[in-house]
């Protein structure tokens, strides 16, 4: 077992982690029990009812939070043409087409998320075998394959969150920041919950949230009733 420092040990002491909160309750914990000297995130984990290992159940999409997540997100953009300064426009960190692409495979990898007009593709498939693994390609699901290449890099700017199931099941997502308060926290809580249950596949039978856990970078973790969450989110 890992040992915690002091300094954890005292933030969850007289805290019952195997107790089920209500949302509002498991946010004041998760926000009580940060103790880091860094603005820590806050992080959600939801198990949901599906089996990933059927296409037709796999759970991939994004949303924007509505306080957004307290990160600076720097994104590449693959354009030319009119589609460049677009990008430029939007305030895209990184535009350019074939001299990016040189420039990655070279190894340089100093971007969090890419965009890319449909007719780039090509060009980025070179550097699949890259991005891919890393999850950095653009991805029409997604909406980072598109032509309206300024409101997706605003999105992406302002909170945009893209996530996927993962092979036991479960969707992880940063949701904002500590120093966000209760408020925002729940705020952006509910519209992730919220999007995940509009893409409940039809083929997933049974109960779908089964779990939802939340905790700080470095805090404990707080399990949340699911059925107050449902409650709420209709």
């Amino acid at each position: 077992m890992p040992k915690h420092g002091k300094n954890y040990r005292n933030k969850i002491k007289g805290v019952d982690r195997t107790q089920v909160f209500v949302i509002d309750e498991a946010i004041k914990n998760v926000l009580a029990s940060s103790y880091a000297k860094f603005d820590e995130s806050v992080d959600i984990a939801v198990k949901l009812g599906v089996d990933p290992r059927h296409a037709d159940q796999m759970v991939r999409s994004s949303v924007v939070l509505p306080h957004g997540t307290g990160k600076v997100t720097r994104v590449l953009v693959f354009a030319k043409g009119d589609k460049e300064t677009e990008a430029k426009e939007a305030g895209a960190d990184y535009v350019g087409s074939d001299d990016l692409v040189e420039k990655i495979q070279g190894g340089w990898l100093e971007f969090d998320k890419t965009v890319a007009t449909p007719d780039m593709m090509g060009t980025v498939g070179k550097i699949g075998r890259i991005l891919g693994p890393r999850n950095l390609m653009p991805n029409a699901k997604l909406g980072t394959v598109t032509f309206d290449v300024g409101n997706v890099i605003r999105d992406i700017k302002g909170g945009k969150v893209d996530f996927r199931v993962d092979k036991a099941g479960i969707v992880h997502a940063c949701i904002g920041k500590v120093s966000f308060g209760q408020d925002k926290v729940y705020e952006n809580a509910l519209a992730f919950i919220e999007r995940l249950i509009a893409l409940k596949p039809s083929t997933s039978k049974g109960i779908y949230l089964r779990s939802i856990g939340l905790s700080s970078t470095m805090g404990p973790g707080f399990k949340v009733d699911t059925l107050d969450v449902r409650a709420r989110v209709k």
